[in-house]
């Protein structure tokens, strides 16, 4: 790390594995950190369609690689996990996730099942396999996406809440066990980012006017507003930052 000069955020010749890379905050995730240098792994549901990250990526002059995997699929997980083990990745971002929204009294069990899986329970077996390699080097960063929710309760999304929840402890008891093995584990917590994810927030024009009306900055964010936390917790910049959840939220937590 060079601090006196304009290294502090340099990745090059760093591997990131990105999940949930196809679209959305994902997809601004992997074009940051290829921005500063970082060859690409993304992996989504359905990587036949990440032509354009892939595009993005490769006109900045770094590598990518596709993989396709089910996060739901534990089997699947555990064959990346132990795939990319191999290539020994610097950084690992866990951005892959889903929602299902029901109120709880109503919220079928299958549902709750399968985004626990996916963004909670498959979170930590791929971290687990890729941080391996990162402690027996004493170098790595990992990086959650947690959540608004990882603060605060939500409404009808009981599945989604518990994971984002989790996941912020998660994070600290990771960063507990490896900040001192040369490996920083940090979240960062989207604030109400207009993605996928939040379509039906946006589309619901009494929700939509309530969020707003709380977010001190004015307006929903977008998915690149996530690039800079990515690369400074994906960089030496962060050396000494563990167990943190940064939020990039607009103020809403400060309101």
């Amino acid at each position: 790390m060079n601090v006196d000069g304009m290294n502090l955020f340099d990745l090059t010749g760093r591997l990131a594995v990105v999940t949930g890379a196809r679209r959305g905050i994902g997809r601004a995730m992997a074009e940051a950190l290829a921005a500063a240098g970082a060859d690409i792994v993304g992996v989504s549901a359905r990587a036949a369609d990440d032509d354009e990250v892939a595009g993005a990526v490769r006109a900045q002059g770094r590598t990518y690689e596709s993989r396709a995997v089910d996060f739901a699929d534990r089997g699947a997980v555990l064959a990346l996990g132990t795939e990319l083990a191999e290539r020994a990745p610097d950084i690992l971002v866990n951005n892959a996730g889903t929602i299902e929204r029901a109120p709880a009294a109503d919220h079928p069990l299958e549902w709750w099942d399968r985004v626990i899986e996916v963004d909670l329970s498959s979170q930590f077996a791929l971290t687990q396999l890729l941080a391996r390699p990162m402690l027996a080097r004493g170098r790595g960063k990992i990086i959650f996406t947690a959540s608004m929710l990882s603060f605060q309760g939500g409404i009808n999304v009981p599945g989604y809440a518990a994971a984002k929840s989790a996941i912020a402890g998660l994070t600290r008891a990771l960063a507990n066990e490896w900040a001192g093995r040369g490996v920083n584990v940090n979240a960062i917590a989207p604030g109400y980012i207009a993605t996928d994810n939040t379509a039906a927030l946006r589309d619901d024009a009494d929700r939509s006017a309530a969020i707003l009306g709380r977010i001190p900055a004015g307006r929903w964010g977008r998915a690149e507003d996530l690039a800079g936390a990515t690369v400074f917790l994906g960089s030496g910049a962060s050396d000494y930052v563990s167990g943190a959840i940064i939020p990039v939220d607009g103020g809403w937590l400060a309101r």
